[in-house]
């Protein structure tokens, strides 16, 4: 692994000193943009309640808050030269909160300024065909991103809810062709996003490729994201480490006709069942890996300039207990899986306002909500009205 990354480094560098080989010093001229958004939402349990400590939600990513709810306030400055630029995104709020859950390392877990980076890179523009990008950057995998203002669903699915957030590292983009691009990457663990406090880095590639009619990515991590158990005194008995995570996602979308647009998003991760301290020594940890997989679609149209509506349906699967409180879970194989269906329109008001009504309703194979009347239950009917501003 860290021979494998050393020579993605190399190969960095290497690029590095051809382009300054060939490239004349020319003065730099750029421009600073600012762009961002805002929103809040109003959302209400059908047949769950709204309130207090049985307060039920889907335990995937944003618009679960109850009542009327703020998302985030999202500014993005971008300086853009000839061959060099630099992006920072800032978030504030409860969506902004969620989104850099991984940041408060530098403090402690105290709150700092990290947990308001959601975004924080240059970039170099080698050539015509290669870009190299350093820093904190948001995830190439899967079909959503962080922002309600390229997604059109408000609420998220399931598997952007726990494939990754944000990376930091080392990525070059390449352009194969006018169709083709390739991007290999160094990064720290998954959402690691300050710093690398364990020491171990993950790698990530993607092959793209892009049409008139749309677009197709297939992505992949892989990497140790909890470190290495290391007998150096400080271990406890029964201290484990979980092995490398390995994720493969594929993403695609396209145009059926002027009005019609289809989208698809599969993954599947796992992770490897890693390793324990017995006490006197570290052994390794038998049993099969776990993590989740699923698939979506996306169907959308829109009829006119200020009215669109889409549907996702979404099915996630958890094996050998790859997480925790997301799905009900069968006690006896750890398995669990839900089926979500996610109805919204896409409503403009002037050109910059969009109101989102949405309607979903999450199906469980195991009981995992209760209904009003407090007793187990199996599916969940939410309504949420979201209101985003983009500027």
């Amino acid at each position: 692994m860290k021979n494998l990354s050393l020579l993605i480094l190399c190969v960095v560098l290497s690029t590095f000193q051809n382009a300054f080989a060939q490239e004349e010093t020319t003065d730099e001229t750029g421009s600073l943009t600012l762009s961002g958004s805002v929103d809040a939402y109003f959302r209400t349990n059908l047949n769950a309640p709204n309130k207090g400590e049985s307060f039920q939600a889907p335990a995937s990513s944003f618009g679960n808050l109850p009542g009327f709810s703020l998302g985030m306030a999202n500014i993005i400055a971008t300086y853009q030269g000839k061959k060099v630029g630099a992006v920072a995104d800032l978030v504030f709020g409860p969506r902004g909160e969620d989104a850099v859950f991984g940041s408060p390392l530098y403090g402690g877990g105290m709150a700092g300024s990290s947990q308001i980076v959601n975004q924080l890179y240059v970039y170099w523009n080698v050539s015509d065909k290669v870009t190299l990008t350093m820093g904190n950057f948001n995830t190439f995998l899967g079909y959503e991103v962080i922002s309600p203002t390229a997604n059109f669903n408000y609420s998220t699915s399931y598997m952007f809810s726990y494939g990754p957030f944000s990376h930091t590292g080392l990525k070059a983009n390449f352009q194969l062709s006018d169709k083709f691009s390739f991007l290999a990457a160094v990064m720290n663990p998954t959402d690691m996003t300050e710093f690398n406090l364990i020491g171990t880095y993950t790698l990530g590639a993607q092959l793209g490729y892009s049409s008139d009619a749309g677009s197709t990515y297939l992505n992949f991590v892989y990497g140790d994201q909890d470190g290495k158990l290391s007998n150096d005194g400080t271990l406890i008995t029964d201290q484990s480490s979980l092995g490398k995570t390995f994720q493969v996602d594929l993403t695609t979308g396209f145009d059926l006709s002027d009005k019609f647009y289809l989208g698809f998003n599969t993954t599947y991760n796992t992770t490897s069942s890693g390793e324990f301290f017995t006490g006197s020594d570290i052994q390794n940890v038998n049993g099969d890996g776990a993590g989740f997989y699923g698939f979506a679609g996306y169907l959308q149209t829109k009829p006119s300039d200020k009215f669109g509506i889409g549907f996702r349906g979404e099915y996630f699967s958890v094996f050998n207990n790859g997480l925790e409180g997301v799905v009900g879970l069968n006690p006896t194989t750890g398995d669990g899986g839900v089926f979500a269906a996610t109805l919204s329109g896409n409503i403009k008001v002037g050109g910059n306002l969009t109101l989102i009504p949405e309607l979903r309703v999450d199906s469980m194979k195991e009981e995992f909500f209760v209904n009003k009347d407090l007793n187990g239950s199996k599916g969940l009917a939410s309504f949420l009205l979201a209101a985003v501003f983009a500027f």
